[in-house]
């Protein structure tokens, strides 16, 4: 058996395993999803408006990319540090969607307050211009 000991054997491949396969793929959609959140942002800050949100939406979509280029990093070196690093930017990806989430679900419901309000005000008006009386005006006094 001592024979054994001394047989220089190499590995055999291992296949591929389904959290590094999981791994890559979420990698790519972060690519992906920061792509997609940086040209949104891009095309939101066309307005004037929209550039109060389509600024952090350029950053967010810029702190994704960042995370994935980190895992991306972690991936090929093993290093502990670029793994945090990953973890910590995607999280400020996470914090700062939250934010934007919430301020532009608070502008939308303002909005559809303020149309509510010019909708009403214009029913109000209407309505009150249908129902005066004309002869009261003197229009038709003259006949």
């Amino acid at each position: 058996m001592d024979e054994f000991n001394e047989l220089n054997i190499e590995e055999t491949p291992q296949p591929v395993s389904l959290f590094k396969l999981n791994f890559e793929k979420m990698i790519r959609d972060m690519r992906f999803v920061g792509i997609f959140v940086i040209i949104y942002g891009a095309l939101a800050c066309l307005s004037i408006i929209g550039a109060i949100i389509g600024v952090p939406i350029i950053i967010i979509g810029l702190r994704i990319r960042e995370a994935a280029e980190q895992f991306e990093i972690y991936k090929a070196t093993n290093q502990a540090a670029a793994l945090r690093m990953g973890f910590e930017l995607q999280g400020k990806y996470f914090r700062l969607a939250k934010i934007i989430i919430i301020v532009s679900l608070i502008i939308t419901a303002l909005w559809f307050i303020f149309i509510l309000g010019l909708l009403i005000s214009g029913f109000h008006s209407f309505y009150q211009l249908d129902c005066m009386d004309y002869n009261s005006i003197g229009l038709f006094s003259l006949l």
